[in-house]
């Protein structure tokens, strides 16, 4: 195998587009101290607060001792609120506290402007073919993911 054959791989390229995709955000978003998966936690909890940790890992699609650690450092930088749910006391549901409301309000502009750049190097009139490649492929290899995201997309539910 040549490296030209290694840079064809699709498993290949989308490792680092994810690698590419990760520098940019970081890069757009480094005064807010957030990381990709921290920010998806955040939108995920503001669209449905009161999720419980479990329900959150199949929306953003993590595996459960990721997302366990997650929500801990968001819980550490006060971020995210905890309260046990009334119907079973050993179930922890999520809210974003105040400082958690302002700041995925503040990053909203960096996030989209993360966005933007990771597609900008493709033409304006492939990116939405690609983006709808790209949500075929992940939604057609769900199943195939350590992680899978849950059945329902996280904007079926009304918040």
């Amino acid at each position: 195998m040549s490296l030209e054959q290694l840079n064809r791989k699709p498993g290949h390229l989308i490792r680092r587009a994810q690698q590419i995709a990760v520098a940019v955000f970081m890069e757009e978003c480094s005064q807010f101290d957030l990381t990709p998966v921290q920010y998806a936690a955040l939108a995920a909890i503001h669209l449905q607060p009161g999720i419980d940790a479990t329900r959150l890992s199949q929306l953003i699609a993590l595996d459960r001792s990721t997302t366990g650690s997650v929500l801990e450092r968001l819980e550490a930088k006060s971020l995210v609120l905890r309260s046990p749910s009334p119907e079973d006391r050993r179930i922890k549901l999520l809210r974003l506290s105040q400082a958690g409301r302002a700041l995925l309000r503040e990053v909203e502009t960096a996030v989209e402007r993360a966005q933007q750049r990771i597609v900008a190097p493709l033409p304006p009139a492939q990116r939405k073919t690609f983006m709808r490649l790209l949500a075929q492929l992940v939604e057609s290899n769900n199943a195939l993911s350590r992680a899978p995201a849950g059945l329902d997309r996280l904007d079926a539910h009304p918040a």
